[in-house]
């Protein structure tokens, strides 16, 4: 199966719901001008579509191979690898104090879901160094910034996270790695983590491992936490890998899905030696690895509208070709399936460019209001950005698969693939309903609720407009959900923590439904004005408008079955007793 970047639905996004023009105009950003980000999201399409689409199916099948001297990928990756690093795809949103290209973090957003539809599996290389990148940019010494950031930018080191213990899952503050000081300045790391993403490979001259651990006497819990650099290779005076470090990938997982994602069991200080360099102070690891997290669940939402991409446009060649009494396209029902996997999928892009660009806001706008207001909306907007887009990516996935009909179970058509890669998801970096409590529990809660407060009046001035013609039946539909969502917001704030959390899930879902059908109605506003106005691209605008019509009618209403869910207490999900659960 092959991939074709969506420049056309990218661009438009882009300026229309990330406001690109309005982020070039912020001096961090003065770089992103029209021209330049149409080369960028052309060749990074054309360089995704061309070296990293071609390995996806190979990934699958070949996989990831572990031995004990290190973990290898099929052949391909590398070359694939070196390209992506000679052509710098990794410093498009970085520093430029470190080699960055310094352009807005929305535009690499972009760049990234091109490589994720192209191979999800790879791309997840990226997305972990680029985790990295943050977390040693906020918290690393200056020292750890000159030797860090300018590779792994460069793609020369790749980055990862290591949180997870096999007794301390999303539980994190019952870790049991620790880090001894030695008395020059650097630790001594010991214990194991699991399902480590790209914790080894032969790609990368080092491997740079951002791992949790415990300093001795240190507090019980989270709070007891600390953060620490710990390479696969020691860098020498030169900067350059010296001696290995005492540190190893003692196996990988065999996995449903990415496979050629290693996903790996490391093992810290088998001999004691293994060497590591505290970032930021101790105990300081909680808000280091919530930097790491939220880069990282807004990357992860970003892998469920990628790979629904890449299944809608698999299902609609097969629609296109598949002969059943006619093109299976002209049939009704095929017709709904796509245009629900269009919608959703548009959707899912919508908001995950809407929180990446408030998160550049955050950091660029000169006035100190507006930049908290910028990150109170990227903070609501992140949860809900990972759970919708990664629901996406498994419900899309799942329609491709029936678009095909019995040949979608068929391994060769790749419609399976993009199922069983989805599928991790909406697991990883924090659960969907970990997402759902922390929506619930902290961020309507911020600054008293006035970040959703202002959300969800932008939402339904949008709705109230008013006006007839096309627009009028979108706005009415998201004018109602609006109201339906404030009902909602008011009923889980003054639920008890118990009642708001058994009606978390639905209330996420409800909220992403809400913004997907109102960021879809804004593109549809901008595609009638420039129609009117005899400009663009007609067919493009008129698909924009009839894409937004269309979840507005069919999607959107799922909020009033929501409603009730969210309402209700939590009686009824322990009505049964752990003995008849099993009976």
């Amino acid at each position: 199966m092959t991939y074709t970047p969506p420049l056309a639905e990218q661009g438009f996004v882009l300026e229309t719901v990330a406001d690109l023009p309005g982020l070039a105009a912020l001096p961090p950003f003065a770089d992103a001008t029209a021209d330049m980000v149409e080369a960028i999201l052309a060749e990074g399409g054309r360089f995704a579509a061309e070296a990293f689409a071609p390995l996806n199916r190979i990934g699958d099948t070949e996989g990831a191979r572990w031995s004990a001297d290190g973990v290898t990928l099929p052949a391909g990756f590398r070359e694939a690898y070196a390209a992506y690093v000679a052509n710098g795809w990794g410093a498009v949103g970085a520093d430029p104090a470190y080699g960055g290209q310094g352009l807005p973090f929305v535009l690499a957003t972009a760049v990234q879901e091109q490589l994720t539809s192209a191979n999800m599996a790879f791309s997840l290389c990226m997305m972990l160094t680029q985790g990295a990148i943050s977390a040693i940019s906020a918290h690393g010494s200056e020292e750890q910034r000159a030797l860090y950031l300018s590779r792994l930018i460069s793609g020369e080191w790749s980055g990862t996270m290591n949180l997870t213990e096999p007794q301390a899952g999303s539980d994190v503050g019952a870790l049991r790695t620790t880090a001894t000081p030695a008395g020059d300045g650097t630790y001594r790391i010991s214990g194991s983590k699991i399902f480590i993403t790209w914790g080894d490979h032969d790609l990368a001259g080092n491997v740079v491992h951002l791992v949790l651990a415990r300093l001795p006497g240190a507090p019980a819990g989270t709070k007891g936490i600390s953060l620490f650099v710990v390479p696969k290779f020691l860098p020498g005076a030169d900067g350059e890998p010296g001696a290995r470090n005492d540190l190893r990938c003692a196996s990988i997982e065999h996995k449903l899905g990415i496979h050629a994602s290693p996903t790996c069991t490391m093992s810290y200080g088998d001999e004691g030696k293994c060497v590591g360099w505290l970032v930021g102070p101790e105990h300081g690891g909680m808000r280091a690895m919530f930097t790491m997290m939220n880069h990282a669940r807004i990357g992860v939402g970003l892998q469920g509208l990628a790979v629904a991409e890449r299944a809608y446009q698999g299902a609609l060649g097969y629609a296109r070709e598949r002969v059943q009494g006619g093109p299976i396209i002209t049939h009704p029902d095929v017709r709904r399936m796509l245009m629900t996997m269009r919608a959703l999928t548009q959707s899912a892009r919508a908001l995950t460019y809407y929180n990446a660009a408030a998160v550049d806001r955050a950091h660029a706008e000169p006035d100190e209001g507006a930049r908290r207001a910028a990150q109170a909306l990227a903070d609501l907007l992140t949860p809900i950005g990972k759970a919708w887009g990664t629901d996406v990516g498994v419900d899309v996935a799942s329609l491709g698969i029936q678009i095909f009909g019995g040949m979608g179970y068929i391994e060769e058509t790749g419609a399976a693939q993009h199922l069983r890669d989805a599928r991790i998801a909406p697991i990883y970096e924090g659960t969907n309903g970990i997402q759902a409590l922390d929506l619930v529990g902290r961020k309507l809660r911020l600054e008293n609720g006035e970040p959703v407060r202002r959300l969800i009046g932008e939402i339904a001035a949008f709705g109230a407009a008013g006006g007839d013609g096309r627009l009028a039946p979108i706005r009415r539909e998201v004018a109602r959900a609006a109201a339906t969502l404030e009902e909602a917001t008011a009923a889980i704030v003054a639920d008890g923590q118990r009642d708001a959390a058994a009606g978390a899930t639905p209330y996420l879902r409800l909220f992403a439904l809400v913004l997907g059908a109102w960021l879809l109605g804004r593109q549809a506003e901008v595609a009638v004005a420039r129609l009117d106005a005899g400009e663009g691209d007609a067919a493009f605008l008129e698909a924009k408008i009839a894409t937004a019509a269309f979840f507005a009618a069919q999607i959107l209403p799922q909020v009033d079955g929501l409603l009730p869910a969210v309402r209700a207490d939590a009686t009824l999900l322990f009505a049964l007793d752990e003995a008849q659960l099993a009976a």
